[in-house]
Formats: C-alpha cells, structure tokens, sequence
C-alpha cells in the first residue's frame, strides 16, 4: 500500500530526548563524523529514521530508496519518500534494481546494497545507515537458534558492520528501538507508511517468526536484542582469540592449509570457518561443528568442496578433485 503524509511541521513529533537518544546512538557507530547515505523504503521504520536523522543531523545526510521492480507500486513508494524527503529539504536518489533469478529476497538483499554501495561512493559518504531495530534483532536471533546456529549468527544484525562483499560501513542506530515507538514516532508526524504485503505473507520464515513473537507475550524482545549484542562481544573475543591461533597453527602447505589445533574448541571452530572461507566455501556452523568432531576422532570429511584429513599432529585441508567423467 502507498503511503500519504500531511505537509510538514518543523519538529515533525520528534521529542528533543529522541533526537538526542539517536544522535548518541549514530555518535557512537561513527565518531569520525562526515556525511552519511539512510537507505529508506517508504515503511514506517526506515520513515523514523529519516525523521530522526532530520532533527537530530539536518543537512548532514541524504536519503535513497531502492526500487527492486517486483511489484507494481514499488515506482510509487518511491515517489512517496522523495515527496516526504522533499518537503522536508532533504536529498533524495531512487535507484532502480535488477533482481537476480532465484531466492527473491535473498536475491534483492544483494541487489539493494550492491545499488546502495554504488550510490554511497558516488556521494562520498563515510557510511550508509540502515533502519534495523530490537524487534528485527529478536526475530533473526531466534531464527538462527532454530537452525542451530553458533555465537556469530547469534550475535544478531551488528550495530555497525560493513556492505556484504564491499568495505563501506553500515551503521544500525536503531538496534535499542521498538518497532511500535518508530511507528507511533511516524504516526506522530501525520504520514501512513507504506505497508509491504511479504511482511505479512506466512511463506517467509521470518514473518512466521514475527508472528510466534508477536503472540508470546512473555518474550522480550528488547532483552533478546541485548542479548545479541553481548554475544557480538563475546565473538570479538574470539575473533581476537582466533587471529593469534591462525598465526601461530596455520600453514599453506602444497595443494591446500595445514593447521595444528592447539585452542579451545570454540576458537578452533572459529579457524575452521576460515579456511573453508579461503576455499569460497560457506558451510553453516553445525556443519563446520560435525566436521571438527569427525577430524577429532581420525575420520575424514569433505565440506563445500574441501576434503578435510587428519594427519599426525594436525588437519589438512584440500580442494575435492575433480569427478571423473562417465
């Protein structure tokens, strides 16, 4: 659904302890300062954002909406935000996507940040801010529970994190919002969002998920997203743990990596992930946990193309070769 505003007002709902809540917040991600991309959609999350970015920074940001080209109203939603944006005196970009056969939103995720990235560069910002918040933080931690995931994909969505396969930073500074005060901050400014049907179509996990919560009162979501955020800073520590048991145990050798394991397991499989990274693999941290076990107990293994072999004091790990043809 398109959304509607009303023209303007020069504080827009936005109480001086909510900018100033989200100015520490940004403040915090990036201290270097400089000017920064909002990626905004038209839905009432990435909408606070941009309200709050407008009281707390003016002039200090531009805004782009990505029109993925899936449904029939994407080219008005965008034309939405760039009215909202423009009676505000806010700099506004639509870019316009090709999404890839395959996952649709796994597809237009890439997409989107490939596009974002571009426009960012183009720019010149010091780092692109997505409207990311503690009831999305809850629902991907708890979906990554469900798959068995380890500390990283338990660590949640980072508060500030870099564009897959690129270097711009990404800050999050609404990781400690709700989704209903962003909402009610939107509602309080006189404009209807834009209301995306896949938020509300069953066939994705995460709006099952969203729903599961949504009915189990008893849940914190705020509480969980905290959780998140210890756990990112418990998998810092060991990414630091793990920088110093590469340099010390890990080898290229002929054909492949040898690496001598000599830390607690948590760090090993830390180092595992690495080197299957190394080899463009991207096995998921069950995986990578089984794999360790087996090489544990003398057994060889083979993961996303990597045969994996224990040898006397250590494992070894190569490219599979080639199937021969029939």
């Amino acid at each position: 659904m398109t959304g509607t505003a009303k023209p303007s007002n020069a504080a827009d709902a936005v109480s001086a302890e909510q900018s100033a809540r989200f100015a520490a917040a940004l403040g915090k991600l990036c201290p270097q300062g400089g000017r920064i991309g909002l990626a905004v959609s038209g839905g009432p999350d990435s909408l606070a954002m941009l309200l709050l970015a407008h009281a707390a920074m003016p002039g200090e940001f531009e805004a782009a909406t990505v029109d993925h080209g899936l449904r029939a109203e994407a080219a008005e939603e965008a034309a939405f935000v760039a009215r909202i944006c423009a009676a505000r005196g806010i700099a506004h970009s639509v870019l316009r996507v090709e999404v890839a056969p395959g996952n649709v939103q796994d597809e237009a995720r890439r997409a989107r940040y490939a596009a974002l990235a571009a426009w960012a560069r183009e720019r010149g910002f010091a780092a692109l801010a997505t409207a990311h918040h503690a009831d999305d933080q809850a629902e991907t931690v708890l979906m990554r529970l469900n798959r068995g995931s380890g500390l990283g994909g338990l660590s949640g969505v980072r508060a500030r994190g870099t564009v897959p396969g690129g270097t711009l930073p990404v800050l999050r500074p609404l990781l400690s919002w709700r989704r209903a005060e962003l909402a009610a901050l939107v509602a309080g400014a006189g404009i209807e969002a834009v209301s995306d049907p896949s938020n509300a179509d069953p066939r994705y996990d995460r709006v099952r998920m969203r729903t599961a919560l949504a009915e189990a009162d008893w849940l914190d979501a705020a509480a969980i997203a905290q959780s998140a955020a210890y756990l990112a800073d418990a998998q810092e520590a060991l990414d630091w743990a793990m920088e110093r048991e590469w340099d010390a145990n890990v080898e290229i050798v002929a054909g492949g990596i040898r690496y001598e394991p000599s830390a607690p397991r948590a760090i090993v499989l830390q180092v595992l992930r690495r080197i299957f990274a190394g080899f463009g693999a991207d096995p998921r941290g069950g995986e990578i946990a089984r794999l360790a076990d087996a090489l544990s107990e003398g057994e060889t293994g083979t993961l996303g193309g990597v045969v994996a072999r224990p040898e006397t004091g250590g494992w070894t790990f190569r490219p599979e070769p080639p199937r021969k043809s029939a």
